[in-house]
Parts: C-alpha cells; structure tokens; sequence
C-alpha cells in the first residue's frame, strides 16, 4: 500500500495510534479547548466554537487546497460479525464523493494489543488520497471535536490526516487538543512561531527543545 511505503519512508519508526506526539521526537502537542464550563452543554456554546476556531485555523495552515493528503479513519471491531463499512457512518460526507472508489481498506492487528490479550479484536483502517481541497475538512473537524462533548454529529473513529509534500501528520484526538509531527524541524516551525501561544504548556519545554 502507497500509505505504508509513505510511513516506511518519513515515520520509519512510528505506528499511527494516539499518543501520536509521545511516540515521535519531532512534534507539536496544540490545547483546543480552553474555558470549559460546566452549563456548555449545547450547541455552538464559547467552548466548542474555540475549539473548532483552533482545529481549523491549524488544518488551513497545515495544508493548502492542491496539496495531496491521506485521509487515514481507523475503526476498531469490537463486535463479531460487524459491518465495518457501514461504520464508517457519514465519512462519504467529508469527502468528494466521485473520488470514494479510491477508499482502501486494510485489516490490521488491534492497534491497542495492551487493551486485547485475547487477541480478538481488529483495526480497521480505511485510507484515501486526495487534494485537500477534495475534503470537506470543517465538519469533519466539528464532529471530531464534539465527539466526547454530547454534540452532533460526531466522530468517534481516528482520523489523520497526512500531508505527503510537506511530511507532517495532523491528529485531532477530540475537543482538548491535537498532535502535529513532521519529518523535520524545518517542515513545521513556522507553525511553531504562528501558533505558539496555542501549545500545551504541560509540554512546551520538551516541544521548545525541538525548535531551539
């Protein structure tokens, strides 16, 4: 598969599965949502509007519309005899739906084998190369974002997103924040300049190292 050469090649060492910024030398960990009340319980309320302000305003930043990306979902099976393509639930709405026969599919060990010593549960990644311009990224990131908020639509799978030119891997995990890591320094540091404020301090020493 293109996406394993892509991997094999820029990541050599790193399995795609959270926490993507603890298995990677080079990466930036963002904080999303700020200010969480406990009344924010409905739709477009201050907290979830930030946290879709900061996913996007990273995602525009990270890729422009004639870049080509992967699109990785990965869906657990956790139930014997699952549809799994019908899990997917509405990715066809994120994306440009002529290019969906594109969509590959590929059966992989539980990418949690700590959290399976039985060793009976899958990973079902599905994954699509398109532009950027192709993907309907916004309310893909809402439904990202909402999904541990009580708020629809959601999306409980894992989806990255990865820039082949620039060679940067892009995960919003949920509403409190997300991973960029990159080949090289180089590749995200204006990032790192732009969005400095947006970092999570728990770890920005270890993430200033890299840039300094």
């Amino acid at each position: 598969m293109l996406l394993n050469n892509y991997m094999n090649t820029n990541f050599p060492t790193l399995e795609l599965r959270p926490p993507l910024f603890y298995s990677w030398d080079i990466g930036i960990r963002f904080e999303l949502g700020v200010n969480w009340e406990r009344e924010y319980d409905y739709p477009d309320n201050p907290y979830i509007l930030g946290c879709y302000h900061r996913a996007i305003s990273l995602f525009k930043a990270l890729h422009s519309p004639e870049e080509d990306i992967y699109v990785v979902m990965d869906i657990s099976d956790f139930h014997k005899g699952r549809n799994i393509r019908r899990n997917l639930g509405n990715f066809s709405s994120y994306v440009e739906k002529s290019l969906l026969y594109r969509l590959s599919h590929e059966i992989k060990a539980y990418v949690f084998p700590e959290d399976d010593e039985a060793g009976i549960y899958k990973t079902h990644r599905f994954t699509l190369k398109c532009k950027a311009a192709d993907l309907n990224y916004i309310p893909l990131l809402k439904a990202i974002c909402n999904q541990d908020l009580a708020l629809k639509p959601s999306i409980y799978h894992r989806v990255y997103f990865i820039n082949i030119d620039r060679k940067t891997i892009f995960h919003v995990y949920d509403d409190r924040g997300c991973d960029l890591l990159a080949e090289s320094p180089e590749n995200i540091r204006s990032i790192y300049k732009t969005f400095n404020d947006w970092i999570l301090d728990y770890d920005r020493n270890l993430i200033d190292k890299v840039f300094k």
